[in-house]
Parts: structure tokens; C-alpha cells; sequence
């Protein structure tokens, strides 16, 4: 049975979380993803500012083939153009302007092959007044909204600790590319696709969105910490148990049945404070307190066994550290371990697009910087010295630029 991705050839400029997530996932459903890095290695390679690849490289990079080309030189620019006329997809996610100054703009790229899809992942896109601006994770969480959403209402806006920005941007950018490949097969042509972090963001901000426009006439916080950000559900919160944090909500009246029944107050159904979803919000505070007071003399586990039992959709607050080896996700294949060269087994993502025509390929290890430079230069047609000219001039002194043979 093939891939679905078989035989889809991928340059990947990527760095950090964005272009690699993205060239991860074609990479888990069998496309051929060479990782092209700078001398010295993609940011994220060496953040842990050791000698050995961080664990978040590490996470993002399996399956793929490194290649080493420095682009600010005519012999990479030179090699990458080659490599591009046997590609079908090339990943970038640098900076506004930066593929223009290196000369490889997209309109370059599909001059010398008319069929590449051209993915650029970018922090506010190409147009609009915020293009010029460089782009992270918090500074899009910061202009996109996301930021001033987050966090107790008294309090200053905060960041999500996931960086749910960067892997949306390339979670949306696999998407992408997945339609333009599906176009070709149409038009035989390539084109460039693009997707701005920024905009990815706009459609997650629907119950804050919903709370401003449902009822204008009614003044929301800006921020409602774990209560429901359009203030329209109750209960909906993170409640202290005994041993820890549990979420709970209540979408229908059953719901709020089931929590008065699990948490041994069933007259709290009949109170007329809280008959309807709509007087459970008006007396949010005194919902939460009801409902705190009963689950904070309890065990998550004990909590989650009656609340569920109830048919009241809960879970317990895991920590990094449990999520880390959480048996659901691993026996799921969510959670793979791989032998790295330098940091021994390690866990990384496995892939979770399931298609039942399409197995996805065993992961490997991410490759050790420059891996398969010679390799990927050498089945260029007509290049078998490429490698040895390009090596010459693309690799610096430094243990960690060396070509790896």
C-alpha cells in the first residue's frame, strides 16, 4: 500500500515550529522532505545551546534528509535551484523579504519549474499594513487578540503556554499545499500558496467574538479566565480538587443535573437560581462556589469517575510531566520513541492524520546536521562532482557545519 504522499519530493526551508511541523507532516505520510539548513544549522537545531540537536528540533524533524547549502552564496543559491527543478513542493517560513534578498523569490522558483507549489508561512502574510512586521508565536498571540483573551479578568493579558500560533500556521500550511497539489493533478501547474499566522487566529476567537456580538448591550471582561470567554456557559471552569485541578462544563441541562447528582447535591436542581443555563450564568459566582466547594474535598479521580459516570464531560488538569507519558497517547502512536545518535531514546509526535489507505511510514530519527548533502546533491542529474564542489564552499569550520558522511 503506498503513502499518500509517495513520490512528492519537498524542500524545506524551515525553522523553528512553523515550516518544520508542516514538512513534518508530509514527511509522516511518505514524502521525501530535505531539510535545507544554513551552515551552523536551522535556529531550533541548537537551541539548547549545546553541541547535540534540542529536543524540540528533535520532535519536529523526523524522517526528513538534511541538506547543507549557504544561499547567501552563489554555488548554494546555485545547488538549491537545482534541486528545485526536481521538487514538487518547497517550504519557506524566514522573514518578510528574505527569500527577495537571497534572490530566490517564489516567482524565481517557479520560473524553473512551472509545476512547485511554493508554501510561504508568514507572520501576518504578504499584503496588508501589518506585512512589514517580523512575526513570533507571542507577537502574533499579542496582535491577533489571543493574548487579551487570555487570563483573569483583573489580570494582564497573557500568553497561551502552547504555541498554538506557530503550529497553527503550519498545521494550516499543510492544508495548503495539500489543495494545491490536489489542483496540479488538474492544471498541471504549480503556484504559490501562502498562509498568515495572523489569520489563522481570527476564527478561534468565536466565543469571545460571539460574546461581543450575541449581546452588545452587555459589558464582557476582556478576559475571563477559565470561565467560558463569551461568558455564555455555567458551569465552565477549572475547579480545585483535592490533589489537584479539574475541568467541567455544561453545555445542556442534563449536564447540570449530572454535576449535582455526582457531587451529592441534588437539590442545587431545582434551586431557581441556577434552573436554566442562562440563570446558571447570571449567578456565575455562585455556581463556581457551589460547585468548588464539593469537588475541593475530593480526588480527581474520584470526581472524574462520578462526573462521567453522570454523563458530564470533565477531565483532570494533567501536568507536562504526565501528559509526557500519557498511556492514551502512546498507545494511540501519538507518542513515538526513537534512538537519537547524541540524546539516546526519545519521545516524538507521531502523526495525527489518520487515513485508512495511507499507512503512515515508521519514524526515524531526525537527521544529524548536513546527513545526506552529498547524497541529495549527487542524484541531481548530471551533478555527481555537485556535492564535492558545493561542500567545499557551504561548510565552515565548526564541528557541527562539517558534512556528515
Amino acid at each position: 500500500m503506498r503513502t499518500a504522499f509517495d513520490g512528492i519530493r519537498v524542500l524545506e526551508l524551515g525553522q523553528i515550529y512553523n515550516g518544520p511541523y508542516c514538512g513534518l507532516l508530509l514527511a509522516q505520510l511518505g514524502a521525501d522532505v530535505i531539510k535545507v539548513e544554513p551552515p551552523g544549522g536551522e535556529p531550533l537545531r541548537f537551541r539548547s545551546h549545546e553541541p547535540i540537536e534540542s529536543h524540540e528540533f528533535v520532535m519536529l524533524n523526523s524522517n526528513k534528509r538534511s541538506v547543507v547549502l549557504d544561499l547567501k552564496t552563489d554555488a548554494g543559491r546555485q545547488a538549491l535551484l537545482d534541486l528545485v527543478g526536481t521538487a514538487d513542493v518547497l517550504i519557506e517560513n524566514y522573514a518578510p523579504g528574505t527569500m527577495e534578498r537571497l534572490q530566490l523569490s517564489p516567482e524565481r522558483l517557479l520560473e524553473h519549474n512551472s509545476r512547485l507549489i511554493v508554501a510561504c508561512g508568514k507572520g501576518y502574510g504578504s499584503t496588508g499594513p501589518y506585512a512589514h512586521m517580523s512575526a513570533m508565536d507571542i507577537t502574533v498571540q499579542a496582535m491577533s487578540g489571543s493574548a487579551s483573551a487570555t487570563g483573569v479578568p483583573d489580570g494582564p493579558p497573557t500568553k497561551a503556554g502552547a504555541a498554538f500560533v506557530d503550529f497553527s500556521g503550519g498545521i494550516h500550511l499543510f492544508g495548503a499545499i495539500s489543495a494545491a497539489l490536489f489542483q496540479r493533478e488538474r492544471t498541471g501547474r504549480g503556484q504559490i500558496v501562502e498562509v498568515s499566522m495572523h489569520d489563522t487566529i481570527y476564527p478561534m476567537l468565536a466565543s469571545s467574538l460571539g460574546g461581543l456580538h450575541n449581546h452588545p448591550e452587555r459589558q464582557l471582561p476582556e478576559r475571563t479566565g477559565n470561565r467560558h470567554t463569551g461568558m455564555a456557559v455555567a458551569p465552565y471552569n477549572i475547579y480545585r480538587t483535592s490533589d489537584g485541578w479539574l475541568a467541567i462544563i455544561c453545555i445542556a441541562e442534563r449536564h447540570w443535573r449530572g454535576v449535582a447528582t455526582a457531587l451529592g447535591r441534588p437539590e442545587l436542581i431545582d434551586d431557581p437560581r441556577f434552573r436554566t443555563q442562562k440563570d446558571r450564568v447570571a449567578h456565575i459566582d455562585a455556581v463556581d462556589e457551589e460547585v468548588s466547594s464539593r469537588t475541593r474535598t475530593r480526588t480527581r479521580a474520584e470526581l472524574v469517575r462520578d462526573l462521567q459516570a453522570a454523563g458530564v464531560p470533565c477531565a483532570p488538569v494533567k501536568s507536562i510531566r504526565e501528559v509526557d507519558s500519557d498511556e492514551h497517547l502512546i498507545q494511540r502512536g501519538m507518542i513515538q520513541y526513537v534512538e537519537h545518535p547524541a540524546r539516546g531514546r526519545v519521545p516524538v509526535p507521531g502523526c495525527p492524520l489518520r487515513l485508512s489507505d495511507s499507512p503512515v511510514d515508521p519514524l526515524r530519527a531526525a537527521p544529524p546536521l548536513g546527513r545526506s548533502t552529498r547524497e541529495v546533491l549527487a542524484e541531481l542529474p548530471g551533478h555527481a562532482n555537485a556535492a564535492d564542489k558545493a561542500g567545499t564552499q557551504i561548510n565552515g569550520e565548526d564541528p557541527r557545519h562539517v558534512l556528515h558522511t
